[in-house]
């Protein structure tokens, strides 16, 4: 049975759409969301489905699928490979954290916040996660 991807674009972010789908899906992957042997959606209908086309999607498999991480089998369908090992799960854990770290850099460093008003603000949330064990609310400053 096909699994239903939870996919999400956006399309402001710059960084590319086939590189989004494929980070999702790893991400689903080392979450445990998608487990070996899932079969994901065809190239068209995962394209019909984000309304892109569908070279972008059929892009993001073949990369998927030289990384080892899915097999496409000709008429049978694209499938999650097997479990990724604790090591390989814990990489694709750090790269995901990675690449949202990265990203939220680059985007306060394009709206011109400073390292210092990044670091204050971020430590403050920090802590109230760390103090609460959930993540914070907005406050009225948020």
């Amino acid at each position: 049975m096909t699994v239903n991807l939870r996919i999400e674009i956006d399309f402001r972010s710059g960084i590319p759409i086939y590189i989004q789908i494929m980070d999702q899906v790893k991400h689903m992957i080392a979450t445990g969301e998608l487990k070996p042997e899932d079969q994901l959606p065809t190239v068209r209908q995962l394209a019909a489905d984000l309304r892109i086309n569908f070279n972008t999607v059929a892009r993001s498999y073949k990369l998927l699928d030289e990384a080892g991480i899915i097999s496409t089998q000709q008429g049978r369908g694209t499938y999650i490979l097997e479990k990724p090992s604790e090591e390989n799960r814990q990489e694709l854990r750090y790269k995901d954290l990675l690449r949202l770290t990265l990203y939220y850099l680059k985007e306060v460093n394009r709206l011109d916040y400073s390292p210092e008003e990044v670091n204050e603000i971020f430590q403050e949330k920090l802590a109230q996660w760390k103090s609460s064990g959930s993540l914070p609310e907005p406050d009225e400053r948020d």
